[in-house]
């Protein structure tokens, strides 16, 4: 039960002394969730209070069945811009339905996050790699900030998941700018800059909220045209079962999945990244999988929409002090109260200074730092980075994800079909042997002898590559080669096709009388090569440990030591 519901072990071990931390960490987070989730339904194109109803269910359900401390679940802008452009691909008239498929969404997320938890594949999220996920991160950042300028300007431009079409709408209607919309916006900008750069103590948001509630109401600003959030309903969110019809299912799977993996991916890399900044090792990231999933189909039953982890709120929240994972009982009260109690309170918050929250909020997903290292030092990964950013830019959310994710297949296919192959040579009065391009006035170059280092698992990706560089070399030595020894150490997997290859290439160097050898074979490469064909052109004499062993068997057949029989030719007898 305490691994199923990790909360069990937190009590049991719970300090009455962490209390107060882990009450001043709910509420430091809930202060920022309550406008920023508003905020973010906006994004999702969601009525503002469906923030606060995926601010609730899901952030206790997350405190029973997560692991991470430092983690802040709730609405993101991230997810909340995958659900508009997921939903925005769709035929759909009405808000009500909308609404209904987003919940519907939430509920789908949910069950692809559980049932990869329970089937423990989160590894899948390692697909996903870091240049993809900043290059889509990046573009995502980029267009969320574009959607928000219809609330900073006051004008109605028409939305898009497109940056090129946002940008044009936007020019279209900058003719009907409301400059008073655009000056609260601004000034929202400018201050939260400003708070953080002073102290990122300062619960900039919540002071920004409250002035911007106060303007509108004392200066009757809403007579001025300016957009504000209006009425929000009072009380909580009703038990509603998700609406599950088969061809909306069909047409959310891509997007479900999406926002499955990706809502795993933040939650992950959040609690990971603090844990490792405070040495901790807390994290299960399979329970994870379980956490979020039973956090998104539970809440989808009280009108929540895909919920996921927030960078922002996780930093708050360790920067609080939370000692436990009850910190977020804490946050769900503050909502809780503000559900049944303040929304009224919330009636006159303009929504260019929600805009102008986010928009500051996701400014910092837009890492160029990451991309320029990538350009200095690694050009592949930063051509995947900026292809991703572009796709996801100019095409779409989910192309750029899917682009991202098969460039990095491709990039890892191409990197394992052409491995580092190295030819080895004796350093001058030492034991060691290193590659010849590597220490060319220092090493011992014999014309008799071959010896190759393959810095890869063999497989057929590679097997005739490998076979190919083997000859280019042997060639290079002539008539006055006599043997030739495979460094097998950094060869972790031969499979079937490499199996045959091998077979084939010893027998016919052997038959040139070319003596074969294999140094520093790892014991799974050991089994392979005695179950498979390879022992029967191989005889495990010519198997040794280290590659002196095995050049002192080519100047001297009869040496060999009893150890390194009892080494060498070590296999596990339980693999058949």
């Amino acid at each position: 039960m305490r691994k199923f519901f990790p909360i069990l072990q937190t009590l049991k071990t719970y300090k009455r002394k962490d209390l107060p931390k882990d009450i001043l960490g709910g509420f430091n987070v809930a202060i920022v969730l309550i406008p920023q989730g508003m905020a973010y339904a906006m994004i999702a194109g969601l009525p503002p209070v469906y923030g606060l109803y995926a601010s609730l269910m899901p952030v206790l359900v997350y405190v029973l069945f997560g692991t991470s401390r430092a983690v802040a679940i709730g609405p993101v802008a991230m997810d909340s811009l995958l659900v508009a452009a997921g939903l925005g691909t769709l035929a759909i008239v009405g808000l009500e339905n909308y609404i209904a498929l987003a919940i519907l969404l939430a509920f789908m997320v949910g069950v692809f996050q559980f049932v990869l938890g329970i089937l423990k594949m989160g590894f899948l999220v390692a697909f996903l790699a870091k240049p993809v996920i900043s290059g889509f991160t990046s573009a995502a950042a980029v267009i969320i900030i574009f959607s928000q300028l219809k609330h900073l300007l006051g004008a109605d431009i028409e939305g898009s998941n497109q940056f090129h079409q946002i940008f044009l709408n936007a020019l279209e209607k900058i003719p009907e700018t409301n400059f008073y919309d655009l000056a609260i916006g601004l000034a929202g900008i400018f201050l939260l800059i400003g708070f953080k750069k002073w102290s990122r103590q300062i619960p900039g948001i919540l002071i920004i909220v409250v002035l911007a509630i106060l303007a509108v109401y004392f200066l009757n600003m809403e007579s001025l045209g300016i957009e504000i959030v209006g009425t929000i309903p009072k009380g909580l969110p009703g038990v509603v079962l998700p609406s599950f019809d088969l061809d909306n299912m069909r047409q959310l799977w891509p997007i479900a999945l999406t926002l499955a993996l990706i809502g795993y991916l933040e939650a992950i890399s959040i609690g990971k990244g603090i844990e490792e900044k405070n040495e901790e090792d807390m994290i299960d990231p399979n329970q994870e999988l379980v956490a979020l999933g039973s956090a998104n189909m539970f809440g989808s039953f009280f009108q929540s929409y895909p919920v996921s982890a927030s960078f922002s709120r996780s930093a708050i929240k360790d920067e609080s002090g939370s000692k436990s994972i009850l910190s977020g009982l804490f946050t769900v009260i503050l909502v809780l109260v503000t559900l049944l109690f303040l929304t009224p309170l919330f009636y006159y918050v303009p929504n260019a200074i929600l805009a102008s929250i986010i928009m500051v909020s996701v400014f910092g997903l837009i890492d160029l730092e990451y991309a320029k290292r990538l350009w200095i030092y690694r050009k592949d990964e930063f051509i995947v980075l900026i292809l991703t950013f572009l796709t996801t830019l100019f095409i779409g959310i989910t192309q750029g994800i899917l682009t991202g994710v098969l460039l990095s297949l491709l990039l890892m296919v191409y990197r394992t079909s052409k491995p580092h192959f190295a030819v080895l040579s004796k350093i001058k009065n030492s034991e060691y042997y290193k590659n010849v391009a590597r220490f060319r006035d220092e090493v011992v170059i014999r014309e008799d002898l071959l010896i190759v280092r393959f810095d890869s698992q063999l497989y057929f990706g590679n097997s005739d590559y490998f076979k190919n560089q083997l000859f280019k070399y042997m060639d290079s030595k002539g008539e006055n080669l006599k043997g030739v020894i495979l460094n097998a150490e950094a060869i972790n997997y031969i499979d079937s096709t490499a199996t045959r290859m091998l077979t084939k290439v010893i027998k016919k160097i052997r038959n040139k009388g070319i003596q074969f050898y294999i140094a520093g074979a790892i014991g799974p490469t050991r089994d392979i090569i005695f179950r498979s064909g390879i022992s029967k052109v191989l005889p495990k004499e010519f198997l040794f440990v280290k590659i002196k062993e095995a050049v002192a068997h080519f100047d001297d057949p009869e040496n060999a030591s009893e150890e390194h029989e009892r080494v060498a030719y070590q296999r596990n007898e339980s693999i058949n």
